[in-house]
């Protein structure tokens, strides 16, 4: 899956929710967002990463204390 078929799929998402939206104005989309993706991309990164935090940390672009702690928001460990 490449970078352009993600954006793709998040577009695609983001247009349906705004067509169930009705109107209604949106709130706080990009904790939504955020919180709609973060965790499965965590826990396939982790699965891949075969658990190691620093490998997984290192693949994210993030620093291993900062993954740790989204682990634990996430209780994915």
């Amino acid at each position: 899956m490449s970078k352009k078929h993600i954006d793709e799929c998040v577009r695609a998402t983001l247009e349906q929710y705004f067509k169930d939206l009705k109107g209604t104005e949106p709130h706080d989309i990009h904790a939504m967002v955020l919180a709609a993706v973060e965790k499965p991309m965590l826990d396939v990164v982790m699965q891949h990463a075969a658990g190691n935090q620093s490998k997984a940390a290192e693949w994210l672009g993030i620093n291993r204390n900062t993954l740790r702690r989204k682990l634990l928001e996430h209780k994915l460990i």
